[in-house]
């Protein structure tokens, strides 16, 4: 296998769209950067984030282990998808609260498929195919204090494997979240993939993770059907913008032409890169419509001279007794948009599992909060 496609695959499988954003300052630096894509429609609906989010969707215990609780007993949410290039995403996320211990517990697996490559020496011959792929595993936990404040945190196991290159880590996530049920209010903070590689994709390197740090609002108001919702990602690190060429000066001073950089400060463009905007209207109890604005994938995106509507994502949800079933349209590039649908079910109103489940509480409900 040559070594040019080596490093061309190392890099499809390290970046979230390497194809799609050469320049995206804080994507393509880390190991496991698959952590990072939405592990729902409803998410991707939202901007790709959402720690701070009282619906009764299990997805979100993914985004904020404090965001599980009773109400999310027993819901099992899947979804798989078709990303950009024929690769292929799929999701499980699943909840149950033990009453006895008064402890709710969740499940979630991730896995991207990349496909299939052909394997090539430096002429071009074909000697054979390989494959890359991605998962991880993580079980979580979360639990009550007073009347308002959830805490919860995971542990997630990942897994990374290119032709001859792989990689496995240990990470976790811890969150809190408080909700005010009677102004309607939550708020929450995450901080994501801490952890360590034990296994390197070259040994002896030490290869980062995905670390983040988030904060999540959301107001809903009680007299209109709408809910409004801020996200702040990548607090730890003021500066996430974009080293553009384009903002380097040209000076030809005593005649040697000299380039020296802008004197701007970019503060808003630099403060307006952690944000992540979105707004849900709900009609009639059973539809949810979905828009977000998310600014970071726009300004690193967006073409200069045709935007579009990179940087912003819908979505729709259906909710009916037994069932949900959510879509998103997020647009990423000029190019074409990234669409999803998934389906959650709720397992105690489906079915019941004997003697064996009336024990465990599996027919148990509860209160959203």
């Amino acid at each position: 296998m040559s070594m040019q496609l080596k490093n061309w695959a190392a890099v499809l499988l390290l970046s979230l769209g390497g194809s799609m954003a050469k320049a995206q300052v804080v994507g393509g630096q880390y190991a496991m950067e698959f952590l990072r894509l939405s592990n729902a429609p409803h998410i991707s609906a939202l901007g790709g984030i959402n720690v701070a989010n009282p619906d009764e969707d299990i997805s979100f215990a993914l985004q904020n282990p404090a965001l599980m609780r009773p109400g999310l007993h027993n819901q099992l949410e899947l979804n798989y998808n078709s990303y950009y290039a024929g690769i292929s995403i799929a999701n499980l996320q699943y909840g149950y609260h033990a009453e006895k211990i008064n402890t709710s517990f969740f499940l979630g697996v991730q896995s991207v498929n990349y496909g299939t490559f052909s394997q090539t020496d430096n002429l071009g011959t074909v000697s054979g195919d390989f494959h890359a792929s991605e998962y991880a595993l993580t079980v979580g936990a979360s639990r009550s204090y007073g009347e308002r404040w959830r805490y919860g945190a995971d542990l997630k196991f990942a897994s990374s494997t290119l032709y001859d290159f792989s990689a496995k880590a240990l990470l976790s996530d811890v969150g809190i979240n408080y909700y005010d049920s009677a102004n309607l209010l939550d708020v929450g903070a995450t901080a994501k993939n801490m952890g360590f590689m034990f296994r390197n994709y070259t040994p002896g390197n030490q290869e980062p993770l995905p670390f983040d740090l988030q904060i999540g609002v959301s107001k809903q108001f009680k007299h209109l059907p709408l809910r409004l919702i801020a996200t702040l990602h990548h607090i730890y690190e003021w500066n996430i913008r974009y080293d553009n060429p384009a903002d380097v000066q040209r000076s030809s001073l005593f005649g040697n032409d000299t380039l020296k950089p802008s004197t701007k400060s970019y503060f808003f463009d630099k403060l307006l890169r952690h944000f992540i905007f979105g707004a849900e209207l709900s009609l009639a109890k059973r539809l949810t419509l979905t828009v977000a604005y998310n600014d970071l994938r726009r300004t690193e995106l967006a073409l200069q001279d045709r935007t579009g509507l990179t940087g912003f994502s819908f979505g729709a949800g259906l909710y009916l007794n037994k069932f949900q079933v959510h879509y998103a349209r997020s647009y990423y590039y000029i190019g074409g948009a990234y669409n999803e649908i998934g389906i959650t079910m709720a397992l105690n109103k489906l079915m019941g599992i004997g003697r064996a489940g009336e024990k465990a509480g599996w027919s148990n409900t509860y209160n959203n909060w």
